[in-house]
C-alpha cells in the first residue's frame, strides 16, 4: 500500500547498501583466503630453508600416493626441489588445497555488487514502469530470478538444474516473505 516513489526509493537505498554489503564480505572474505595463503607461504619457505630433507620427504609422500615409484618418484622429487618457487606452490596446493592463482579481491567485489544489482533490481521492474499490479508481477519476477540463479548454480554441483532451481527459489522465497513479514508486523507496531 506505499506509494510507487516510496517502494522505489526504499528498493534502490537497499539495493545499494545491500549490494555494498554483499560485495565488501566478499572483498574482505578473498582478502583473508588471501593472507592466509600469503601467511602458509611464509611457513613452507622457511620449512624448506630450515629442514629441506623433511620437506623433500613430504613431497615424496605426496608423490608416491600419486602412484609414482622408483626412478619416476625420484625424478619427480628432484625437478620439484629444485625450484624453490615451484617447490612452495607444490606444498601450498597439495599439503593446504590453495590453488594455484588466488582471485582478485577487487574483481570478486565489483562482480558480486553487479550481479546483486541486476538481479535485485528486478523486483523494482513493474514499480519503474507502473504495472498495475506490481506488486504480484514484482513476486513473480523475483522468483523467475531465484530459480534462474539457483538452474545456473547447477553448473558447479552436482544436483540437476531444476532442483538447484527449486532450492535457490525456496530459501529465496523464505528470504523475500520474512522480509514482507518484518514489514507488516513493524507497519502494525508503528502505524
Amino acid at each position: 500500500s506505499l506509494s510507487i516513489e516510496v517502494v522505489l526509493i526504499l528498493g534502490i537505498a537497499n539495493l545499494v547498501a545491500d549490494g555494498f554489503s554483499m560485495a565488501a564480505s566478499n572483498f574482505l572474505g578473498t582478502r583473508a583466503e588471501r593472507d592466509d595463503q600469503e601467511r602458509l607461504y611464509g611457513i613452507e619457505k622457511r620449512h624448506i630453508r630450515v629442514n629441506p630433507e623433511g620437506e623433500r620427504e613430504e613431497v615424496r609422500q605426496i608423490f608416491a600416493a600419486k602412484g609414482f615409484s622408483g626412478k619416476e618418484l625420484d625424478q619427480a622429487v628432484e625437478l620439484i626441489a629444485s625450484d624453490r618457487e615451484l617447490w612452495i606452490q607444490t606444498m601450498l596446493t597439495e599439503e593446504y588445497g590453495l590453488p594455484r592463482e588466488m582471485r582478485s579481491e577487487w574483481r570478486a567485489a565489483s562482480s558480486t555488487f553487479a550481479a546483486f544489482f541486476v538481479c535485485g533490481l528486478v523486483p523494482l521492474v513493474p514499480f519503474i514502469f507502473g504495472v498495475s499490479a506490481a506488486f504480484p508481477v514484482s513476486a513473480t519476477l523475483t522468483g523467475c530470478v531465484f530459480f534462474a540463479i539457483g538452474s545456473i548454480k547447477a553448473r558447479w554441483s552436482s544436483d540437476p538444474w531444476w532442483r538447484s532451481g527449486l532450492m535457490t527459489l525456496a530459501v529465496g522465497g523464505a528470504a523475500a516473505a520474512l522480509a514482507y513479514l518484518a514489514g507488516v508486523l513493524l507497519r502494525r507496531i508503528v502505524g
